[in-house]
């Protein structure tokens, strides 16, 4: 599975489309690799050597994790929630909240700790998020109007005041909490708010401490047919062309940025970037351009290859007039580049230029020497040439990466296994075994496993295998190895932008061929919020051992330390206002080795979540693309209920992962559903989905309370 060459007759064009031979290297279940990148030649140990435990079941709407020295754990949400796991306690709390701008995909995105960091002299935590800054939103006493939609068409003037950026910052985190007022920004990144689609990003570090941050291409794909986006008509909202962003060299949007953060904020540039500073049209922040949605990146401890997986387009069939199908790509990038973005899908796959205004195609690309003519193009027109990446597949079976399989793309790139011995004895040790040392693990989100490349001498990947196949990772968001040699694991689970039923933090130990596992706890409570008193009937029901042990149950109801009950199914009144965190622990009967796990649940004392219903539309309601529909929210809370702060959000479905295309805010409202050109409803499992939802105010020391409706609109055949 070595890459293609890119010269000689390996590519040939039929009708103006590039026709590519298959290769003849195919997936080799166990192929010799070199030292260091892990073992193939040897059989991965059973799937039963390993035990995923879970951290977090209740993660909201889960983004991105950073796994701190002493195996605790934080991660983000979109809406702005940092979460800590505590891996001594086991208890979970919220370290912070940062304000940020939601529409669409905007939110808090990344995490990453500073190189070296020790929670002491080094505390810092760094951040990449969208600040609120000053951008329109939606005025609920406006109906039919929602201010916070970019305008589609228009012009310069029109489409100014949705300019904003998103942030690259660090803060100290102490005491179990991240500071929001010790912020310094490192760097910010252009963006095209109130419109979809592509603003995440990903944190690394290489050796050197330099921050390596990757960028979407901040462009919307919804009225491209599933190919490119480069509509370059002088109306048109300029986040339909993505040459503005990820083929621009002179943007730091569809990249990998590379900077050495200074004291008290701000950056250098490091020698070895695409180009030096003071070139002209460019930024010298830039490391690799042409990508259009890096969603993840990971970098090899030992050698600094970063490993990036970008998104594809969602065409499922290439055309002899727009050019290939969707493509995802993972690869592992050694030195600057491009990769070709938006007008090569991979060095050898060209898209076909198209005219937007007279829906006409052109040529196909040259991707060994690409020109940017696009009109928002402020960088150089000669680009560089495209770079081929390591692994690229279809939704269909791949004759040269057979072992992905066949599914949704959401390619994942994710850690490699870094083996140290010293971690791997003793009692309770959960380090993975050596055969993984060096490793990269790649992750897919819409397919829902875990592989990992075995790389050749030359870095090529020379075979893929499955690893711990057989443990369910829901739609896997992001995961690190930790300082114990454990794979912790983000899983957003089946739904749209919310906490869905199945996400959670888990940690996948290596326990051995005979080693004990986990139990599995499982905590529910009735009521979990309410006026005081307020007597709440608690159950383990559902908990158990993988080896059938018996279990031992420990309560404490009040997150105090003390333990209040060993009953199974105890319940507990609360007299004192408050958020009492209630924690079940149930460890099996192993004695000195047994092993234990905890669940927790929140009981608000003195204040009731709201609840919240959607009663236009209704479930599975029929619609057409383009219509204006019209919203309903029914919503009853024991304080009075602001309308304005009822949030629906308009969401395109598509298959198990949704954009967001729009908010709006009140009980009562419209909202024009996009038009996803190029998506075939009877084939592309599209539909449209709102989301309701509402925060009451809490107050006197409560928490606020959120309640939430959701239905899918089916559209009409």
């Amino acid at each position: 599975m070595r890459r293609p060459a890119l010269s000689g007759a390996s590519a040939f064009l039929v009708a103006g489309v590039l026709v590519i031979p298959p290769l003849a290297l195919v997936a080799l279940p166990h192929a010799v690799a070199q030292p260091g990148y892990g073992d193939a030649a040897a059989s991965p140990p059973p799937d039963s050597s390993f035990d995923k435990v879970t951290l977090n079941d209740r993660p909201g709407e889960p983004m991105d994790l950073a796994v701190l020295p002493d195996g605790s754990v934080l991660h983000t949400t979109r809406e702005g929630t940092i979460w800590l796991n505590d891996a001594k306690t086991g208890a979970n709390s919220r370290a912070g909240i940062i304000d940020v701008y939601r529409h669409d995909e905007e939110g808090l995105q990344s995490i990453a700790i500073a190189p070296g960091f020790d929670g002491k002299k080094n505390n810092w935590v760094y951040l990449y998020y969208s600040p609120p800054q000053n951008t329109p939103v939606d005025d609920p006493t406006t109906a039919g109007v929602n201010e916070g939609d970019a305008p589609v068409t228009g012009t310069a003037a029109d489409f100014a005041p949705y300019v904003g950026s998103i942030q690259l910052s660090r803060f100290r985190f102490a005491g179990g909490q991240v500071d929001v007022g010790s912020e310094q920004k490192i760097l910010d990144v252009p963006v095209d708010r109130g419109i979809c689609c592509h603003v995440g990003g990903d944190i690394v570090f290489d050796s050197s401490g330099n921050v390596l941050l990757s960028t979407g291409d901040d462009s919307n794909p919804f009225s491209s047919d599933g190919y490119i986006p480069i509509d370059e008509r002088p109306d048109r909202n300029p986040a339909f062309d993505a040459q503005r962003s990820a083929a621009n060299t002179n943007d730091l949007r569809g990249k990998v940025l590379r900077v050495t953060p200074k004291a008290g904020g701000g950056y250098t540039i490091p020698q070895g970037n695409l180009f030096a500073p003071g070139a002209d049209r460019t930024r010298p922040e830039i490391y690799a351009m042409g990508l259009r949605n890096p969603f993840r990146i990971e970098i090899d401890p030992k050698t600094d290859a970063v490993y990036v997986g970008d998104y594809s387009p969602d065409a499922r069939s290439a055309s002899p007039d727009r050019g290939p199908a969707g493509q995802g790509k993972w690869t592992a990038i050694r030195k600057p580049g491009n990769y070709g973005w938006p007008y090569c899908a991979t060095a050898l796959l060209p898209y076909t230029d198209y005219d937007f205004a007279t829906k006409t195609s052109g040529q196909p690309f040259d991707c060994a020497a690409p020109v940017n003519e696009s009109p928002h193009n402020t960088g150089r027109t000669q680009l560089p040439q495209v770079e081929q990446p390591d692994v690229w597949y279809t939704y269909g079976a791949s004759e040269e990466f057979p072992g992905l399989g066949t599914g949704g793309i959401g390619p994942m790139a994710g850690p490699a296994y870094d083996f140290d011995a010293k971690r791997a004895r003793g009692p309770g040790a959960v380090a993975w075994p050596a055969r993984y040392d060096g490793l990269p693990l790649f992750y897919e989100w819409t397919r829902d496993y875990i592989k990992g490349f075995h790389l050749d001498a030359q870095g090529d990947v020379s075979s893929i295998e499955d690893v711990v196949s057989s443990i369910v990772t829901d739609n896997p968001m992001d995961m690190e190895f930790g300082p114990n040699g454990a794979l912790y694991v983000l899983e957003y689970g089946d739904g749209y932008f919310a906490e869905n039923p199945d996400a959670q933090l888990s940690r996948i130990d290596f326990v051995g061929a005979f080693g004990n596992h986990s139990p599995v706890p499982k905590i529910a409570a009735t009521p979990t919020n309410g006026k005081a008193p307020l007597t709440v009937a608690f159950s383990s029901d559902g908990s158990a051992d993988p080896e059938g042990d018996e279990l031992t149950y420990v309560w404490d109801f009040d997150g105090d330390g003390d333990i209040d009950s060993h009953a199974a199914n105890p319940s507990h009144t609360y007299i004192e206002n408050g958020v009492h965190r209630a924690t079940l622990t149930v460890t099996d009967g192993r004695g000195p080795a047994g092993r234990r796990a905890s669940a927790d649940i929140d009981i608000v004392v003195g204040n009731q979540a709201p609840q919240v219903t959607l009663t236009a539309p209704v479930e599975g309601q029929p619609f057409a693309f383009g219509d204006t529909v019209s919203f309903a929210v029914t919503v009853t809370d024991d304080q009075p209920v602001d309308c304005s702060q009822v949030t629906v959000t308009y969401i395109l479905g598509h298959d198990q992962h949704g954009h967001p295309q729009s908010t709006a805010s009140g009980c009562t409202g419209t909202i024009t559903t996009t038009v996803p050109s190029g998506h075939d409803p009877a084939q592309d499992n599209v539909r449209a989905v709102f989301d309701a939802s509402y925060t009451d105010p809490g107050g006197e020391g409560l928490p606020a309370l959120s309640g939430r409706d959701e239905v899918r609109l089916e559209p009409t055949p």
